[in-house]
């Protein structure tokens, strides 16, 4: 099982904006900002999902193929996180809908942040 996932940022700042907004329609709050790390997590527990500037200095970069998806509890609170989102910096990959388009059990929006991480906001009916 996963421990935490951590994506890089080209500025923390801006990458804050953008998960404070699609997190925050979520129920998922800010649970610290620090030498460059933001830390998100659910209010009864801990951060779980960070992001920062790479460790290495060099700049971040989206990997190709790498999505995170985060759950909501219903097609409000997907679509409320997918114009939070938008509004905060980020670029639609997918608005708000069934995936297939034909689906009953998967409702999914698609993302990209500022830095160009793909994330999805799902729920399931």
């Amino acid at each position: 099982m996963i421990g935490y996932v951590t994506i890089g940022a080209l500025d923390s700042e801006k990458s804050g904006t953008f998960y404070d907004a699609v997190l925050g329609a979520l129920g998922i709050e800010r649970k610290f900002a620090e030498g460059g790390w933001i830390g998100y997590g659910d209010k009864s527990g801990s951060a779980d999902f960070m992001v920062c500037t790479p460790f290495d200095k060099k700049p971040a970069t989206a990997g190709n193929g790498t999505m995170i998806s985060f759950k909501g509890a219903d097609k409000g609170q997907v679509e409320a996180a997918y114009r939070a989102g938008l509004q905060s910096g980020g670029k639609d990959e997918g608005a708000p809908g069934p995936r297939p388009a034909d689906s009953k059990t998967f409702y999914g929006a698609y993302l990209r942040d500022p830095t160009g991480n793909k994330i999805c906001v799902y729920c399931k009916p």
